[in-house]
């Protein structure tokens, strides 16, 4: 099995074209900090180059697993992690703010065991923060050699092109990739956060390419609801009885006909999916142990013709989410009437 590498935007960094997340390792998921480590060398002895973390997984502790990890590898990794999720209980203990980036960066270089990130990612946008402010401190800890490169994750596509702008404007150093949510069962990137990417030639390293476990097999249409890690997580995320979800169970049961017809694993096609669409750098891959692992590495060699390709687009039509909860962002000015409404009072 070899592991392709494909650019990284014009960076001129090589990356596989699977990485490596490390949401499941920690509190919320493998709680084996050395099994968790056999995972993580396993990926790294596949070809598997691209790490991706956040301060927030588990409270920190993932990165403190991946710092376990790379002891000794750590030239051999793009290191990427992320800052914005609440850490702690402080009110300042989260965000985009100059305030909370400086010390974040701290503690997740501290948590990694290393002087510097490679990517350093905003997990999330924040629409009362000025974005200049944002990258106004990550230009300061580039120059700082703390971090490599710049990225987003979940923007909008006229955040991520306001990002450009203004990194253009003022001198700011440019996000370089996007991690939007991508699959099967969400194709709603494929409108314009995808053409987006493209124009401007950022890497794109999607998260969830396995739909958060709908694309593993796990849940068929009549077979009841098994147990599930993520389910105790996520109430009601899960329930077969939701209408979203019935459509993704049906889904799910064409796509496995599908799989079935052309050879291979569901989770092969869903991974040689998302690898297939020309903006994508790498899919991040989550497994929680090593058989998880195991089971997607092939994937990285898998090509889909163009029949089954149309087949997925009259199962999932280009563009689509099948539940409005994948696209992993919800705008507050859906979800707050008061952004709608001249006199909310009235």
């Amino acid at each position: 099995m070899t592991i392709p590498y494909r650019a990284f935007g014009r960076t001129g960094v090589k990356v596989s074209s699977l990485a490596l997340g490390t949401m499941m390792f920690g509190e919320r998921g493998n709680r084996d900090h050395d099994d968790s480590i056999r995972v993580i060398h396993r990926a790294l002895d596949a070809g598997i180059n691209l790490v991706d973390t956040a301060d927030v997984y588990s409270q920190g502790e993932s990165e403190e697993i991946v710092g376990k990890a790379l002891v000794g590898r750590r030239d051999d990794v793009v290191l990427a992690t992320k800052f914005h999720g609440q850490i702690g209980t402080e009110v300042n203990q989260f965000g985009n703010s100059r305030r909370w980036i400086i010390r974040a960066v701290e503690n997740s270089l501290r948590r990694l065991q290393t002087d510097h990130i490679d990517l350093y990612q905003v997990h999330r946008p924040e629409d009362d923060t000025d974005i200049d402010e944002t990258l106004g401190a990550l230009s300061d800890l580039v120059h700082q050699g703390k971090i490599r490169y710049v990225g987003t994750s979940t923007f909008k596509p006229s955040q991520i092109v306001e990002s450009q702008w203004v990194a253009e404007k003022r001198g700011r150093e440019r996000p370089v990739s996007e991690q939007p949510p991508y699959s099967l069962l969400a194709r709603g990137v494929e409108r314009e956060v995808l053409p987006v990417a493209e124009k401007y030639d950022l890497a794109v390293i999607p998260w969830s390419p396995l739909a958060g476990g709908w694309l593993t097999g796990k849940y068929r249409l009549d077979g009841g609801q098994p147990e599930s890690s993520r389910a105790g997580r996520q109430p009601g995320r899960f329930e077969i009885d939701n209408p979203d979800n019935r459509a993704k169970l049906e889904a799910v049961e064409a796509l496995t006909v599908l799989a079935d017809q052309a050879g291979i694993p569901l989770i092969h096609l869903a991974l040689a999916f998302v690898l297939e669409h020309p903006a994508i750098t790498s899919a991040i891959i989550g497994p929680r142990t090593l058989e998880q692992l195991e089971g997607q590495l092939g994937a990285a060699e898998v090509r889909l013709s163009r029949d089954i390709l149309d087949e997925i687009d009259k199962i999932v039509p280009p563009g689509s989410n099948l539940s409005s909860r994948d696209a992993g962002y919800s705008s507050p000015a859906l979800d707050d009437s008061s952004l709608r409404r001249r006199n909310p009072a009235g």
